[in-house]
């Protein structure tokens, strides 16, 4: 490969990483061609944008970025696919569906935070997405109101129903 063909690959790489709030390096080395082309489809379905990259370009592509993935860098061995994604836990629960643990975790960054190693694969299908936590702040916003409404009404047929029985009470 030519020097000016990686350098137009790192740059593609940087404004990806740039694009994309959250990515995942995986191992897919085990995979048959099958297996990758459902990963490839299923990925393609949850607007997962999956990259199998050569390690030392994605390590300058690292590098030129303005965070700093250092703590990635070790999990830069072997083959490497990159999921980019908007969504930060999407790839982890698809590759939670894998059951073989093919294609393998090796590192990811998601909400600002780095996840180094197979292991964190829970931890990152349990990260809640920005529509998950707003959804959670609007329920816990209306509980207060659906309670405070729900209680008037039932205090106002509490009392209506006690002043209907005082009022027709002989005295």
């Amino acid at each position: 490969m030519r020097k000016e063909d990686k350098g137009v690959i790192i740059g593609q790489l940087t404004e990806t990483l740039k694009e994309y709030g959250h990515f995942y390096l995986v191992d897919t080395t085990a995979m048959a061609a099958a297996e990758t082309s459902d990963l490839r489809r299923k990925c393609f379905k949850n607007n997962i944008k999956l990259v199998v990259v050569k390690n030392t370009l994605l390590h300058k592509a690292l590098l030129n970025s303005e965070t700093d993935f250092s703590p990635l860098f070790d999990s830069l061995k072997g083959t490497t696919s990159v999921m980019f994604t908007e969504v930060a836990n999407a790839p982890a629960k698809l590759l939670k569906e894998f059951k073989d643990g093919k294609p393998g975790l090796k590192a990811a960054y998601a909400e600002e935070g780095f996840y180094v190693g197979a292991e964190q694969l829970d931890a990152l299908a349990n990260i809640k997405s920005k529509n998950e936590v707003i959804a959670d702040i609007v329920a816990l916003l209306q509980s207060p109101a659906k309670n405070v409404i729900s209680a008037l009404q039932s205090g106002g047929n509490t009392i209506h129903g006690v002043l209907k029985t005082l009022g027709e009470r002989p005295e």
